[in-house]
């Protein structure tokens, strides 16, 4: 039996529960809102934080999601309250919603803070928005539950099932290549992404919303429900009831987000082949819970950690419905639970061991068994050596394995857009054996490490049916990409990392299972190179972006500003 917390003890009192000129004012202005005393006095107050938009697909259908949220909120006794935040919309957002996450995190953070809440239900799925909700809401620390977009439904060309990504980058190359027409590319644009909800991929999406439900701030089960599908509607309600079970237990974020929750959430990614982004983004989580984790923790829990999930780009298979129906993220875990800290609390379970209890796998070749696995090792290696010295990182079952370990001529692009009016030029001599190497693409020279990583193939390359190369860079890739992509090189280029310090015609040295990314050129030339270097210009004089640039983290840290970020407490407001 859950105690019911009175009236005085909840947060929202000292607004809305006091003698003073304040309350009074505003009780008034709740009275303006339409509402009665008591539909709300006395009750616990809950932000539902909302990222729909008419422009984010991932996202479109969260408005009918919030009521269903709401609907849960009042059944259980509390008082929802709506709040409109950022969107970040990963198909339309430029240079990259990257730049604007730590945005939406401050946004999260100072909304809880500032408003008369008890709780928070958070909603968001698209790439940067599962991280940013969850920083913000982690440096609020209050009870808190995360609601997942939900993956959007298969889509379909012809008689091929299509990922949505993955699927766009492989026809895209065929289309350069002269495999398919205009035509077919309009028949593609139909049939590629077929309902609202995030990419239907292991992607960064399915990756950063499972992540979520492995740290226990989501409904059990809740991270694969197809966005369209009744359950989401189900499992929304679900999450209204159990904020306010939280506000009652006072079980704060701080309470479940803890170092063994990052361990296990960390083995998830590594075991479902997730996407590389999931290494900053939870690099930076940790930080905003008080939690150090660093790149070696990701290496480390990959040489233990087996990918079973069968899930395009990683598998070769399946999407993220069929996961759903196999067992989704509670069966998955059900098969790993060695690896796991089962007895750490969840926000609707005392235990992570109570949550996967009875969980099951009903599809051996969507989810695989210890004995049958995708790959023997965590889908994501981290890589080091003079051209990284801080890290890098690679998905290396995307990749063809004849270029885990490969040695090639470097071939340099100075930004992204010399690399596209250029990389069909003949003068560069590209091979398949070539290094193309990308850099201005990290976190302060991208601005915001946009997903330039996989760097697109010569023409005539692809019409050769060459349809991977190493490439190097300090951008990132979509999680929905594939390939032998080494992305987030630390420190950048930008800020006078080694990557500035490459040339055309040097030799590169890339060994994955030695976690190696080498620059074959000696330490006496490289001194020499930088000394010649000069800084590039500001890419911002004012706004926003200045304060970006000023300060964002490097990959290796998470890409936090580094004032959000810094340990420290910050005080409640005064209400009074």
């Amino acid at each position: 039996m859950v105690h019911m917390k009175s009236p005085e003890q909840l947060r929202s009192h000292q607004w809305y529960g006091t003698d003073g000129l304040r309350s009074f004012s505003h009780r008034a202005r709740t009275r303006q809102l339409g509402y009665l005393p008591e539909e709300h006095l006395g009750k616990p107050v809950i932000a539902i934080l909302n990222t729909w938009s008419d422009i984010n697909p991932c996202h479109v259908h969260l408005r009918d999601r919030a009521q269903a949220v709401k609907r849960g909120v009042w059944q259980a006794g509390g008082f929802p309250l709506e709040f409109p935040v950022s969107t970040l919309s990963e198909t339309f957002q430029k240079p990259t919603p990257m730049l604007y996450r730590n945005l939406l995190a401050m946004e999260t953070e100072e909304l809880l803070r500032s408003y008369p809440v008890d709780g928070a239900v958070l909603m968001g799925g698209c790439d940067k928005s599962t991280p940013a909700l969850l920083m913000g809401a982690a440096s609020a620390d209050l009870p808190t539950v995360f609601v997942p977009a939900g993956p959007m439904l298969p889509g379909h060309w012809r008689n091929e099932v299509l990922g949505s990504g993955t699927d766009m980058w492989k026809y895209w190359d065929d289309k350069r290549a002269g495999v398919i027409g205009d035509c077919e590319m309009q028949e593609l644009e139909s049939g590629l992404a077929r309902s609202p909800g995030h990419c239907m991929t292991m992607g960064t999406a399915s990756t950063l919303t499972a992540a979520a439900e492995a740290l226990g701030v989501t409904v059990p089960g809740a991270s694969s429900i197809p966005a369209v599908d009744s359950g989401h509607d189900r499992m929304a309600a679900k999450a209204g009831l159990t904020i306010v079970e939280l506000v009652h237990k006072d079980r704060k974020l701080s309470d479940v987000l803890t170092a063994e929750a990052f361990e296990d959430a960390v083995t998830t990614v590594l075991g479902l082949g997730g996407s590389t982004n999931a290494v900053i983004h939870l690099i930076a989580m940790a930080g905003r819970a008080g939690v150090k984790l660093t790149l070696d923790d990701f290496d480390r829990i990959a040489r233990t950690v087996p990918v079973l999930a069968n899930v395009r780009p990683g598998g070769q298979t399946y999407l993220m419905e069929d996961f759903h129906f196999a067992g989704g993220l509670p069966g998955f875990l059900s098969r790993i639970p060695d690896l796991l800290h089962l007895d750490r609390p969840t926000v609707c379970h005392d235990s992570m061991r109570e949550q996967i209890a009875g969980a099951q796998v009903h599809d051996d070749d969507v989810i695989r068994p210890r004995d049958n696995p995708v790959a023997d090792e965590g889908g994501v290696a981290v890589l080091r050596g003079n051209l990284c010295p801080d890290g890098a990182v690679i998905k290396h079952i995307a990749a063809e394995p004849h270029l885990l370990k490969h040695t090639g001529r470097a071939v340099v692009f100075d930004d992204y857009k010399q690399m596209q009016r250029t990389i069909n030029d003949p003068a560069l001599n590209i091979t398949a054996d070539s290094v193309l190497v990308l850099r201005g693409a990290g976190p302060k020279g991208g601005p915001g490490m946009p997903e330039y990583g996989m760097l697109p193939l010569p023409d005539h390359l692809l019409k050769q049916g060459v349809r991977d190369m190493v490439r190097i860079s300090d951008a990132r890739m979509s999680g929905t990409s594939y390939g032998a992509c080494v992305l987030h090189v630390a420190p950048e280029s930008y800020v006078g990392g080694p990557l500035a310090l490459v040339r055309t015609g040097d030799s590169i040295t890339l060994d994955v299972e030695n976690r190696v990314l080498r620059l074959d050129v000696d330490d006496e030339e490289l001194e020499r190179r930088r000394e010649q270097w000069t800084p590039p210009p500001a890419r911002y004089e004012r706004g926003y972006g200045a304060l970006y640039n000023e300060q964002i983290t490097q990959a290796d840290t998470g890409c936090d500003f580094e004032f959000l970020a810094r340990p420290g407490t910050v005080q409640d407001p005064y209400a009074g």
